[in-house]
Order: structure tokens, then sequence, then C-alpha cells
């Protein structure tokens, strides 16, 4: 499983999809990468596998982390002070663990530096393993990123980008170039 999502995310960093800053939101069902229904039989063990392919993925790449509970914690994210600070994020009280949060938040609540609770995000990209819905949690707009790899163990993996709205009309430039000049 680890090394599914790590040529998952050596994919994604190859396609540059993700700069350096960026907030990328983690949902993960270690229930569903182990063939079982969401929120049945979280798994510690396979948190741990996947967290160190994040921790590789955030060194290599510069990016934020956030990772998404589950619906018993309304869906709400850790993320480190420091992300929570610089972004103005609202700060929750609540600490999850395997059965309120769901296994992949509570190991990465243990195991960051620096960690809190937000309530809500509007991330640049991210990944969701095993059909958590991380959609929420993107800024608009959306855009879903086909990969090779589909599946982490049993769970179906999808990754979405995010971009800029394009505004505007039949007369609208989205890029400047030679033909358009200097505006």
């Amino acid at each position: 499983m680890k090394e599914d999502l790590e040529a998952i995310l050596q994919e994604w960093v190859d396609l540059n999809h993700s700069q350096e800053g960026d907030l990328f939101v983690i949902g993960c069902s270690t229930s569903e990468i182990s063939g079982h229904r969401i929120g049945s039989s979280g798994s510690e063990e396979i948190a741990r596998d996947l967290f160190g392919a994040f921790s590789s993925f955030q060194k290599k790449t510069g990016v934020e982390l956030a990772f998404q509970c589950c619906e018993h914690l309304n869906r709400a994210l850790v993320v480190e002070k420091k992300t929570m600070k610089e972004r103005g994020l609202t700060q929750v009280s609540a600490v999850p663990v395997p059965k309120a949060g769901g296994s992949m938040a509570s190991f990465a609540y243990r195991h960051m530096a620096d960690p809190v609770l937000v309530e809500t995000i509007e991330a640049d990209a991210g990944i969701d393993i095993g059909d958590t819905f991380i959609g929420m949690h993107l800024k608009r707009v959306a855009v879903p990123i086909r990969l090779k790899k589909k599946q982490i163990g049993k769970a179906h993996v999808t990754m979405a980008k995010t971009r800029p709205k394009l505004i505007g009309g039949e007369r609208a430039v989205y890029t400047l170039d030679q033909k358009h000049g200097e505006v």
C-alpha cells in the first residue's frame, strides 16, 4: 500500500501539480484500503505506513498537509498550528481518535510537530483515498486529475488540483501572448 501511494504521489510530482506552500488535503479511509466499508475497520498500521509516504511527499514538494477527519468530527482537519495561524483558519476543540476522527487523522495528530484541528480549509489540491469526499475542502474550481494508478489496496483513489475561476465572456482573455500584447 505504501508503494502504491508513493507511486501515485511521484506521478503527481512529475506532472508538476503542486508548488511549495500549497495546501494539500488528504482524505483517507484505512477501512476502504483494507477492503472494508468506510468507517468500519480502521487501521493504525496502514495509517503509519501512509503517513510516512505523505511526510516524504511534503519534504519533497514543500506543500502543507491537512488530514481530513471522518464525519464524526464533521470532517474537520488536522494541520500544523503554524499553517492555521498563517492562513487565518478557525481552530476547533477536539482530538481525533480512530473511532471519532479516523485512523489516518488520528495518527497524523499524534505525529505532526504541533497539530491543531481546524473547521474548514480551501486547499489548492488533494487526494481522496476511499471516497471520503474532500471536495468540501478544495478551492473553487476543482479539476480532477487522472493518474495511472487508481487504487491503494482496495480503495478507490482520486486526486484534484484547483485553478482560478475563468471569468468574462466571449471576449475574455486568459493569458498574455504576442497576439494580445500588453493590456
